[in-house]
């Protein structure tokens, strides 16, 4: 592909099938900057939107098949794509948020329980013992998506690990957290 500005859309989608970085290098100059505008202008944050813009063209990467170039543009495809995700996570971002709130809510109308306070400082050493016990990258990884609020694409990207590497860490350590806090007396504690 030596002139790249006479090439189609469809065929350079052709040559990403082939595993063409060039091919997919030139979709991103051609396509790139509007998925990013469409995806910013529904999540209003820079660092999501461009989440979802490298999300977008890995899709493209991984399943060139999935774009029929008898159903429309390149481009209209990837908006569609990059507006799907982009709600997405706008509702992903909601909920959470309503979430949070409740529970915020629940918390601060519940009155003072002495017994419950000291149940919870009991609760919250065996905790801090059960994290002291785990393996350091299962520790951080833990301490990044539940005490820092972090989702697991984030996590990744802080570690530089894959995301799949940092779900499994976090799974194995939050396993190894209910054994040592069960076997601290501690039952019915959602770790």
């Amino acid at each position: 592909m030596s002139h790249l500005d006479e090439v189609s859309d469809a065929q350079l989608v052709t040559s990403v099938a082939r595993y063409s970085e060039v091919a997919l290098a030139e979709l991103y100059r051609r396509h790139g900057g509007a998925v990013y505008g469409l995806a910013k202008r529904v999540l209003q944050n820079a660092a999501e939107a461009e989440d979802v813009t490298q999300e977008v063209f890995l899709r493209l990467w991984n399943q060139p098949d999935r774009f029929d170039p008898d159903r429309g543009s390149l481009r209209s495809f990837l908006l569609a794509q990059a507006h799907g995700r982009a709600v997405d996570a706008v509702r992903s971002s909601s909920s959470r948020r309503a979430r949070e709130s409740r529970d915020a809510m629940r918390t601060a109308e519940a009155p003072y329980d002495m017994q419950h306070e000291v149940w919870d400082l009991a609760v919250a050493d065996q905790v801090a013992h059960a994290m002291g016990e785990l393996p350091d990258e299962e520790r951080r990884a833990i301490e990044l998506a539940y005490f820092d609020g972090r989702t697991y694409r984030e996590v990744a990207r802080l570690l530089d690990q894959p995301e799949g590497t940092v779900k499994s860490r976090i799974r194995n350590g939050m396993r190894r957290m209910r054994a040592v806090l069960a076997d601290a007396g501690i039952r019915g504690v959602d770790a």
